[in-house]
């Protein structure tokens, strides 16, 4: 069965760090593109980053650049968001996805061949 499985959310204070996990089972995700959603309440949902499987090619939305990292372990067939210096506006489910680039690291989600369940990130005092 493929799957991408999203761990590591919580809930945080402004200003401090969480780091997502994407699993990826049934398949390797080698030949895809891997990358983050998010979707706020009442928000339609957005792309927050996305990563090749060399590492080599990443993108980043304007909102989250400076204070998020992607990072791919093909060994472990896990892709990572390191988020820094979180603020309320953060809030969200974040989806993991995989696809090619049109659909993973724009907006045509009918690029996108897989998404997980997602998991829930709380940035709150």
């Amino acid at each position: 069965q493929l799957q991408l499985v999203e761990s590591g959310g919580g809930l945080v204070q402004p200003g401090g760090s969480l780091r997502l996990s994407c699993a990826a089972s049934g398949f390797t995700p080698d030949a895809y593109i891997i990358g983050w959603f998010r979707q706020a309440p009442g928000k339609e949902r957005e792309g927050v980053s996305c990563i090749g499987s060399s590492g080599r090619i990443t993108k980043y939305a304007d909102s989250v650049k400076g204070r998020f990292t992607i990072s791919i372990d093909n060994a472990k067939n896990t892709v990572y968001l390191q988020m820094n210096s979180l603020e309320p506006e953060d809030t969200a489910v974040y989806y993991c996805a995989a696809g090619d680039y049109s659909g993973v690291c724009g907006s045509n989600y009918s690029g996108v061949n897989y998404w997980g369940k997602g998991t829930l990130v709380t940035v709150s005092s």
